[in-house]
């Protein structure tokens, strides 16, 4: 979650692997980094995980040899689910940023192969903004993850006068992929609830 709008300097496109750009040599890169969400407890908490393959194009660069997912789009996975959860409680109606990462700790490295588990918690919401915290763990698929990394983040709530003024009325942090991540969060939510009782669901179908 930037502040910077999505499209600016690269665009949304399904599949998400970098492509070339209207200009020899620029890369576009995908900035959607996570895959789906496990949990989701509406202004509660969230989880959500991301599978880091070799079919990510900045494994092959970051190292040669030595493929590890950068902690800066760790934090930014992290970030992506907290930013979600604090939309999501003002029913998307605000347009929310990452302001300030208040505190950071990584105990390890995650490697290609693993999978990420972006594990947050709100902490604080209020008008201007909100606080998550959060976990990042890896693993095998079926073994016992570890902590990688945790961190505390807030989320400012921009104005809605000036952001009309700059951005026009389009939900820019929101939009494209994350907004059908958005979707697949809501999904999860429903599903963890699993069928309604005998009577509830007669009402609800009534």
């Amino acid at each position: 979650m930037t502040g910077e709008p999505a499209g600016l300097a690269r665009r949304d496109k399904p599949g998400g692997s970098p492509e070339r750009g209207k200009h020899q040599g620029l890369k576009v890169m995908r900035w959607i980094w996570i895959d789906r969400f496990l949990e989701f407890h509406s202004g509660k908490s969230a989880k959500a995980v991301k599978n880091l393959t070799m079919a990510e194009d900045h494994l092959h660069d970051h190292f040669p040899g030595y493929p590890i997912q950068p902690a800066a789009l760790m934090l930014e996975g992290l970030a992506q689910t907290g930013g979600i959860l604090v939309g999501e409680a003002n029913a998307f109606k605000e347009k929310v940023v990452l302001a300030k990462i208040n505190w950071a700790r990584f105990h390890r490295e995650a490697f290609a192969g693993e999978q990420l588990t972006y594990s947050v918690e709100m902490l604080n919401l209020r008008p201007e903004g909100a606080s998550i915290q959060g976990r990042v763990t890896a693993g095998i698929p079926g073994e016992t993850p570890t902590l990688v990394g945790e961190a505390e983040i807030f989320f400012a709530h921009l104005d809605q006068s000036r952001s009309q003024q700059m951005f026009g009325s389009d939900n820019f942090v929101f939009s494209g992929n994350l907004m059908r991540m958005v979707e697949m969060a809501k999904a999860a939510a429903l599903s963890e609830k699993g069928t309604a009782a005998p009577g509830e669901e007669a009402r609800a179908t009534s």
